[in-house]
């Protein structure tokens, strides 16, 4: 397996934004996907993503197998949010690690919550999504949504041996699609997938990302 390019490399930080100026749009007024709640906000920015990421999302939807779908649970995410998960995160570990580095807590942290400045989801680019049957019941990805590398044992990262067959093929079915519709994944966390930002310009060798952090209290 290639080595992992985390979010705090300066290599993602570098790369430029030409800022393309597309919207951010509702994925529930589309009707075609599942959209879960369970990462609701008051201004319902959550259910928000670039038009070309959704458009990307529904094209993947289309190569899913008869009886599955995708299961939206959370993309635009407001910079202040986002600031508020890292260091929520970064003091969880240095309170277990008390002598780490600066620079090692926020290598770290970026495993599983982006820094504030880079981050896809405050760009509307990157969307946490899963895979559900029929009845929108989700399937067996190896663990929880949002599972950290201390709570899954490194099973959160999308190719970890620690999971089960099942969980491998289905986390190898939403891999397929999604690459197929030009999305990128995080790969420390296997929902995690871009579109338009700087990760995915840096990944796919892009001379600049199209999407900027947006600093918007609601996208509508």
């Amino acid at each position: 397996m290639s080595e992992i390019v985390l979010m705090s490399d300066p290599k993602v930080a570098a790369v430029p934004v030409a800022e393309s100026g597309e919207r951010l749009v509702d994925v529930r007024l589309s009707g075609r996907l599942l959209v879960d709640t369970r990462k609701q906000d008051p201004a319902d920015a959550f259910a928000h993503l670039r038009e070309g990421v959704l458009e990307r999302l529904l094209t993947a939807q289309t190569m899913l197998p008869v009886g599955m779908r995708l299961l939206f649970v959370e993309g635009y995410r407001p910079p202040c949010l986002q600031r508020e998960y890292f260091e929520e995160y970064a003091g969880q570990l240095r309170a277990a690690n008390p002598g780490w580095s600066a620079n090692r807590i926020h290598s770290a942290a970026s495993r599983y919550v982006s820094p504030p400045d880079i981050a896809p989801h405050s760009a509307g680019a990157a969307v946490d999504l899963t895979l559900a049957d029929a009845d929108g019941h989700e399937l067996d990805l190896g663990t929880r949504m949002n599972a950290d590398p201390e709570e899954s044992a490194g099973a959160c990262y999308t190719h970890a041996a620690n999971i089960d067959e099942e969980a491998r093929l289905n986390r190898k079915l939403l891999g397929t699609v999604l690459t197929a519709a030009g999305l990128v994944n995080y790969p420390t966390e296997w929902w995690h997938w871009s579109f338009g930002d700087r990760y995915w310009a840096l990944l796919t060798g892009k001379p600049a990302a199209l999407y900027g952090p947006r600093e918007v209290g609601s996208p509508s």
